[in-house]
């Protein structure tokens, strides 16, 4: 094969890849809920909700600024939506990441109307600069414009318009105090229970026109880490699966099945998961071990087992992280069938996990 090939085939992994992403973002907004109504789970959050956009728009004012936190997968992006469906005004969509300069903000705001809902996710990821400039905006809707340099620089004052800003953020804790406090409403959303996890899947498989059965509803959501957009996309495959390997009809076994096909276990551990389990294990005697030696021992970058595994092991009770690195619990070693060394567990700073 020549250059030319070598890039042509490239060229098209890299089309085949962009459309495959199209479609699964076109069936995650066909499957979002569009009102409060539609929106399953967050009971609380949701009553919260509805009461200061009831109250808004009984006033014919703007809603308040509203901060969503939690995992993501959750909902806070379609929450988002729903405030704006629910306002009747239209909805700006960022993140944090893209605004590394408050001229970056500033454009932004200066083009909202009236009314408007921006919804900045990852909020707690935005530059300093940015942030301060956010300040005022939320609280005065007026932002100050630097123009010049140096002795010479001037502060030209731009009046905005009444909008209304939806931070979201799955790490509350880094937001500084004066930018969680110009917020009106904050909401933490939870994992969902199993049950409500069925709902979803039900109504997702109505909307994509899915025959499924209650008890493989209830094996998807089992699987699916308490969040919707993990029962969704899992459902997606195991509809792929039904259809190509059954008769269309999703049942428990055939659940069960696509997704050890898939490679998500009974209890919702994917193949990285149960890497960084068989890492701490198998080649480490259930630890401790460093973050970064775990990550080598894997093949992942130390932020992907930080960032994607260890939240889920941790919540489920597989792993403990220890101020001597990271410990598997005995649950990890039941989950996989293996038996702890009985004279490693008292010298490694497992005995507080394993007992005496």
């Amino acid at each position: 094969m020549n250059w030319d090939d070598t890039t042509d085939a490239d060229a098209a992994e890299r089309l085949v890849g962009a459309s495959a992403d199209r479609e699964d973002q076109a069936v995650e907004a066909a499957l979002r809920p569009k009102d409060l109504g539609e929106f399953i789970g967050q009971e609380k959050v949701r009553e919260q909700l509805d009461l200061v956009l009831r109250a808004a728009r009984a006033r014919g004012a703007t809603a308040d600024h509203v901060l969503l936190s939690g995992a993501p997968g959750l909902g806070k992006t379609t929450l988002s939506m729903i405030i704006a469906a629910e306002m009747g005004a239209p909805i700006r969509i960022t993140s944090g990441p893209a605004i590394q300069h408050a001229g970056d903000l500033a454009a932004i705001l200066s083009s909202l109307q009236e009314g408007e809902v921006l919804f900045l996710d990852e909020i707690h990821r935005m530059s300093r600069p940015a942030e301060e400039m956010l300040y005022m905006a939320m609280e005065d809707f007026r932002v100050d414009v630097i123009v010049g340099k140096g002795p010479g620089a001037t502060a030209i004052p731009l009046e905005l318009p009444p909008f209304t800003l939806v931070g979201a953020t799955t790490r509350a804790g880094l937001l500084p105090p004066p930018l969680r406090d110009r917020f009106g409403f904050t909401a933490h959303m939870e994992f969902y229970e199993p049950a409500e996890l069925e709902r979803v899947i039900h109504r997702s498989a109505d909307l994509l026109e899915v025959e499924i059965e209650p008890d493989g509803a209830a094996e998807i959501a089992g699987r699916s880490r308490g969040t919707p957009r993990i029962a969704n996309r899992l459902l997606r495959r195991v509809r792929d699966y039904a259809q190509v390997k059954a008769d269309g009809l999703i049942t428990r076994d055939i659940a069960a099945a696509a997704l050890a096909v898939y490679e998500v276990d009974a209890r919702g551990l994917d193949r990285l998961d149960r890497g960084v389990l068989e890492a701490l294990l198998k080649l480490f005697g259930g630890g401790p071990v460093g973050l970064s030696t775990l990550a080598v021992a894997v093949g992942e970058e130390r932020e992907t087992v930080e960032e994607v595994a260890e939240p889920f092991l941790v919540r489920e009770g597989l792993l403990a992280r220890t101020p001597r690195g990271r410990v598997a619990t005995p649950a990890a070693w039941a989950h996989l069938g293996l038996t702890p060394p009985r004279s490693q567990t008292a010298g490694n700073g497992q005995q507080d996990l394993f007992g005496a």
